[in-house]
């Protein structure tokens, strides 16, 4: 159960990161905090959810495209996201989509690549001060 929080934890940070690295980086593309969180709830759900059934139809269907499923659930997760988030992320252009949704998909598969091991090293760093707290 505690590593099911920990991945979702893990998702949800990388995507904020991810769609607040984009919005840093393009013109076209807004972030307003009022719908923040649920935008991201939602980018981050949807990207839980789909890149599965993405990577089980493309292998069925299309197995040359396998390695555009990332792009393609980011895509798909961000364009929702835009739709149901309350106005939290606006994306207007498609030069902006293309863009936001490249840089997205590389910074959170960065972040859910770094963030675990953040953790962990932060938890044994935390550890290490326990004992060394109680030794002394």
């Amino acid at each position: 159960m505690i590593r099911i929080i920990i991945r979702v934890g893990v998702y949800l940070l990388s995507a904020a990161i991810g769609i607040l690295v984009a919005t840093a980086i393009l013109d076209k593309m807004t972030v307003h905090w009022g719908g923040f969180i649920l935008a991201v709830i939602i980018f981050a759900a949807a990207q839980m959810i789909l890149s599965p059934f993405i990577t089980k139809f493309v292998q069925r269907n299309a197995e040359a495209f396998i390695g555009g499923v990332g792009l393609v659930s980011t895509f798909v997760s961000l364009l929702l996201a835009s739709l149901l988030g309350s106005d939290g992320i606006s994306i207007s252009g498609f030069t902006t989509w293309v863009a936001a949704t490249v840089i997205v998909w590389v910074i959170t598969a960065l972040a859910t690549l770094l963030v675990p091991w953040l953790l962990v090293k932060a938890g044994v760093k935390h550890v290490r001060e326990e004992r060394a707290e109680g030794a002394a």
